[in-house]
């Protein structure tokens, strides 16, 4: 990002590329409210559709959706990861060998969202937030900070994550074929 583009962003709380929030499908939402209750201290309160809204101190840090009942899929977790410019961040989702399988879209006048995949297939989201300020700005027990990610094709993959997130490596790794992610110099992935 170019240094005139930077000073014409509203400076969110968190850096691009942070952890914003996650999102669970599963067959039982009602036990996931009950563990991550308990677990990280989440309040809940009704979503759009058959989700449900999980808030920390009144913070939304988490989704709860019901899996099709006819559908026989595991229960998963997506996460989702902070952005200046959501369709920006798609585009280059897209010229760097990943898939936006949703979106870019308007989120309920909150901001904007995509959905996607990088090229090994790990689905993740992208959010912009309408206002900067109410992005989750802290690392609070209960919030999204990290990310891993286990993947055969860990150098094609940490350069998609680069390119998309705008992500530095550490630069000692700390095993053979594992790498650290920073965003805004913050561990995250």
């Amino acid at each position: 990002m170019t240094q005139a583009r930077q000073a014409a962003v509203p400076r969110a709380s968190r850096a691009p590329g942070a952890p914003w929030r996650v999102s669970l499908l599963t067959h039982r939402p009602a036990a996931a409210e009950e563990f991550y209750g308990a677990l990280f201290g989440w309040e809940f309160e009704p979503g759009p559709g058959r989700r449900t809204r999980a808030l920390l101190d009144g913070q939304e840090v988490a989704g709860i959706g019901q899996s099709p009942p006819d559908r026989q899929l595991p229960a998963a977790w997506t996460p989702f990861f902070t952005s200046y410019d959501v369709d920006l961040a798609a585009g280059q989702v897209r010229l760097c060998g990943g898939t936006v399988a949703v979106g870019p879209l308007d989120s309920a006048g909150e901001g904007r969202t995509a959905v996607a995949a990088d090229p090994a297939g790990a689905v993740f989201g992208l959010r912009e937030d309408k206002d900067p300020a109410t992005a989750p700005g802290d690392d609070r027990h209960g919030l999204p900070v990290w990310t891993e990610l286990i993947t055969y094709e860990t150098e094609r993959v940490v350069k998609f994550y680069e390119m998309v997130c705008g992500y530095d490596q550490d630069p000692a790794p700390p095993a053979p074929d594992h790498v650290t992610l920073r965003a805004d110099g913050r561990p995250v992935a």
